[in-house]
């Protein structure tokens, strides 16, 4: 809203011109998400204790988390309220991709809060039924991608589906698409929501994923720089680095609590609408599979559940010893700073496999 109030004052104070540009609004979009989770993350942390919405560990978790119980959870408030207050200053509304991710983070979050909810002031420890809660994100991710589908940004590539170190669209999907985008969408919310189990994981996580995302997000908007890479061009991928880059400021300011030992738990509140804007935006810029590498530490931790429970049904033993896989390389004896060091570490080598696809010919 700020944007559209001071750029046509541009013609009076030329410095005000500045507020056209992408990578100046993107700075400050991140620094302002930045300055508000560090300012007011302490009150809001406070503030949850005071509402008593702590943490629920599970009985079938790592005995050595129980510590960690009574620890304040949907934290995931003030990474939400941090991106959407500094969107609402730095973002150029005329973007219809802009708003659609804002009201879906939106309706991820209040979903979130309701499952956090349920396990904290409730005491269901299982929170919404897993019926009601895969329904809504469907539900959620189908309207975002007939959205999508209906209204592109380019129409060239309404359906296409292209491959990380390949030029030309691999196939394209037609209204296939729009069940291959929800897939996409509520894969990667819950994968989020699987790898937010250590302290500082997903968030570092999300992190890296996120970075790539902007990177790609900035070139694909940007009409000479995706010709000459040969990206597809999405004009709104322009309008969505400025999202990304909050998201990437808000998430730098919530690892501050959330570092080892944390403060505050991001809770399904903040890992349902992290991974679905994730996905949201990879499925707007038509880097699907390039989300499946730099996302490889969401995609390792989803897969380890699925094969433990197929497994399992399938001979009653288990292939790890516990899953998310994270788990398991706790119970194998790696500290729990060492395991998520690792993982972003593994994060980061993906991000840098998944951008050096770009101009690989």
């Amino acid at each position: 809203m700020l944007y559209h109030f001071i750029l046509p004052l541009k013609e009076y104070l030329s410095f005000l011109r500045l507020f056209q540009y992408i990578t100046f609004r993107s700075a400050y979009a991140a620094l302002t998400a930045l300055l508000l989770v560090l300012l007011f993350g302490n009150l809001i942390i406070k503030w949850l204790y005071k509402l008593k919405l702590k943490e629920e560990i599970r009985d079938l978790g790592p005995e050595s988390h129980k510590v960690k119980a009574g620890t304040p959870t949907m934290g995931g408030i003030i990474i939400i309220g941090a991106v959407l207050i500094s969107i609402a200053l730095w973002g150029n509304f005329k973007s219809h991709y802009l708003l659609l991710i804002i009201g879906a983070t939106i309706l991820l979050g209040a979903l979130g809060f309701v499952d956090d909810y349920f396990k904290s002031v409730l005491k269901k420890k299982d929170g919404l039924s897993a019926r009601v809660k895969l329904i809504s994100q469907i539900a959620i991710a189908l309207a975002v991608s007939i959205i999508i589908y209906l209204y592109p940004s380019n129409d060239a590539y309404a359906s296409t589906l292209f491959v990380p170190f390949m030029y030309e669209a691999l196939t394209d999907l037609g209204w296939g698409w729009i069940v291959f985008s929800v897939i996409v969408i509520v894969g990667t919310s819950n994968a989020v929501n699987l790898t937010d189990g250590l302290d500082g994981l997903a968030i570092g996580s999300v992190l890296s994923v996120a970075t790539s995302l902007g990177i790609m997000a900035y070139l694909s908007g940007h009409y000479k720089i995706a010709g000459y890479l040969r990206i597809p061009y999405i004009a709104d991928g322009a309008e969505l680095t400025v999202f990304i880059s909050a998201l990437i400021g808000a998430s730098v300011g919530f690892l501050w609590f959330n570092s080892n030992p944390a403060s505050v738990f991001m809770g399904d509140t903040g890992s349902l609408a992290l991974g679905g804007i994730i996905g949201i935006i990879a499925v707007m810029i038509k880097k699907e599979i390039f989300l499946f590498i730099v996302g490889g530490v969401f995609v390792m931790e989803a897969l380890s559940v699925i094969i433990q429970v197929l497994y399992y049904k399938a001979t009653k033993k288990r292939i790890f010893k516990m899953a998310p896989i994270h788990h398991h390389f706790e119970l194998s004896g790696w500290p729990e700073q060492k395991v998520v060091v690792r993982m972003w570490i593994l994060g980061l080598i993906l991000a840098i496999m998944g951008l050096s696809s770009l101009k690989i010919l």
